[in-house]
């Protein structure tokens, strides 16, 4: 599985799926969606995890805003592995 890497600037376009959805893309890709279940407003991101429940559609839209400018933060440590990790391991002559 592969991640899309989409530019911070771009914004969330929201869309009403349904009476009770709405669905959220950045640049043409699915970045997750809200429910109203009758009492509260769930979220969900692109990946399905639960983000919380809102009273209100613009909390749960916020939630999901906020989620993914944390996705987005660069990691804190290099994804290159070390030198001497990163050789082929030598086959064993007999």
């Amino acid at each position: 599985m592969s991640m899309t890497t989409i530019p911070p600037s771009d914004p969330l376009s929201w869309k009403q799926a349904d009476v009770d959805v709405h669905v959220a893309t950045r640049d043409g890709e699915f970045a997750g969606f809200v429910e109203f279940d009758g009492t509260v407003h769930l979220v969900r991101d692109q990946r399905g995890a639960d983000l919380g429940s809102f009273e209100t559609l613009d909390d749960a839209r916020i939630a999901l805003e906020d989620a993914q400018e944390e996705r987005r933060r660069p990691l804190p440590f290099p994804l290159t592995l070390p030198r001497a990790l990163r050789r082929r391991p030598r086959r064993v002559r007999a």
